[in-house]
């Protein structure tokens, strides 16, 4: 059974930190691009950073210099490590690995069930 287990979510002021993990099972963690997104209220959900298999990040302008993504492949987890937050980084934060083999065949791609990340002014 596959499982993605966000943690790590919860009230902060701005300016303040908080470190998100996400612990895998059920699949090949190590052979995953893994990554985190994020859904406002009343917005669509958008791509905060991603990590490849090989470690190539990418992350969004709006989070750059702020936030830091890694993963540990011995223990299947992820971390997204959040800086100088601000309430527009209030959202639900989910996340994400899949694996794709070339342009269109997708091996897996799971969800995690999101924790909360409120920053209050």
């Amino acid at each position: 059974q596959v499982q993605l287990a966000e943690s790590g979510g919860g009230l902060v002021q701005a300016g303040g930190s908080l470190r998100l993990s996400c612990a895998a099972s059920g699949i090949r963690f190590s052979a995953a691009d893994v990554g985190w997104y994020r859904q406002a209220p009343g917005k669509e959900r958008e791509l905060v950073a991603t990590i490849t298999s090989g470690g190539s990040t990418n992350l969004a302008d709006s989070v750059k210099g702020r936030f830091i993504i890694s993963r540990d492949n011995r223990k299947s987890t992820m971390f997204l490590q959040m800086n100088s937050l601000r309430p527009e980084d209030t959202a639900v934060y989910y996340c994400n690995a899949n694996r794709r083999i070339g342009t269109g065949f997708i091996v897996f791609d799971y969800w995690g069930q999101g924790t909360q990340v409120t920053v209050s002014s």
